[in-house]
């Protein structure tokens, strides 16, 4: 997602006034959800290359782990309706910043499978044997890694509007997304120095960014049906997460996209557990041909390919069906 060049240079402004004034230049947007998320535990786990990651557990100490892995950008911050929704059905959420992302240490050159090993050893740390775990939008080939690579730990995963490999002869990867996701992915194709600067731009933006400058700055990527999914806190709290994701620069972001075009380093026909996908062919972030592509390609997978729903409207407007359907498996 690139943020528009008219709220680029509007926080800009704001920027150049800040520094001036002898305050912060990058400004970290405080909403109820920041506040909820600062006050839950959140623990940085020392890896074993060094780097720390950071995450964030609430609900009932016995609970099995609910992992969710965030969008591109995103972090450790919860959606509110997803935690609660999580909690009552006894489970705990764990959340976590991917590598470069909020208080986690980058892994530069990393590639969507590396993310197995920081997720063993998330689960090492909490003692936990198993767990479920749901990916949405760019967390989606995340949630696929370890369901490929980790199907003695990962009792089932689901993926919500999640992402397709680049370059495959029978997906168009860019197909139907918005303008602004076209020239995101299409300064990717073209290496890091040239989506570099631009993420790193759009990342001070976004960082600093009100619920309505957000949704401005994504016109191109959002139908009706996902403006009307983020009135409330849904609106709210994906600014504090974005916010979160940004607050040390756009390193995470920046890798994010070149994994997403690079070999995933797995193979989805390898998964074995039970996958849940979730598409709504009103989606102009990740299209309606990624879902069926992943459909086709993992074996046994239940997908529901939707008519109307867009990329935000389904991760929050059917948050019980998702987990109903995913916490069946641990009965």
């Amino acid at each position: 997602m690139i943020i528009s060049a008219s709220l680029a240079a509007r926080v800009r402004a704001r920027t150049v006034a800040s520094v001036r004034a002898g305050t912060a230049v990058r400004a970290h947007r405080w909403t109820p959800c920041t506040v909820r998320a600062i006050l839950a535990p959140v623990t940085f786990i020392e890896l074993s290359d060094g780097r720390l990651l950071d995450i964030r557990v609430s609900g009932p100490e016995d609970g099995t782990p609910f992992v969710m892995h965030h969008g591109t950008p995103g972090s450790l911050v919860p959606f509110r309706s997803i935690e609660d929704a999580v909690h009552r059905r006894g489970l705990r959420l764990v959340t976590y910043s991917r590598a470069g992302y909020g208080g986690s240490t980058r892994k530069p050159g990393r590639v969507v499978a590396d993310i197995a090993a920081d997720f063993a050893a998330l689960l090492d740390h909490l003692g936990a044997e198993r767990c479920v775990t749901l990916g949405w939008s760019g967390g989606g080939p995340h949630a696929l890694a370890v369901a490929a690579l980790l199907p003695e730990r990962v009792t089932a995963a689901t993926v919500i509007a999640g992402v397709g490999p680049y370059g495959e002869p029978d997906l168009d990867f860019l197909a139907g997304m918005g303008q602004d996701n076209i020239e995101e992915f299409g300064a990717a194709l073209e290496g890091h120095d040239t989506l570099a600067p631009a993420l790193e731009e759009a990342s001070v933006a976004l960082g600093g960014a009100s619920v309505a400058e957000m949704v401005e700055s994504m016109a191109s990527l959002i139908p009706d049906v996902d403006l009307a999914a983020l009135k409330g806190d849904a609106g709210e709290d994906l600014v504090a997460n974005f916010a979160e994701a940004v607050r040390k620069g756009a390193a995470g972001w920046i890798d994010d996209d070149l994994a997403f075009i690079s070999p995933w380093g797995f193979d989805p026909a390898e998964i074995s557990i039970p996958t849940f996908l979730w598409q709504g062919d009103a989606d102009l972030m990740v299209p309606f041909a990624h879902g069926r592509w992943l459909t086709e390609r993992i074996p046994g997978a239940t997908a529901h390919l939707l008519a109307g729903e867009g990329h935000i409207s389904l991760f929050v407007n059917r948050v019980d069906e998702v987990l109903d359907e995913l916490v069946a498996t641990l009965a």
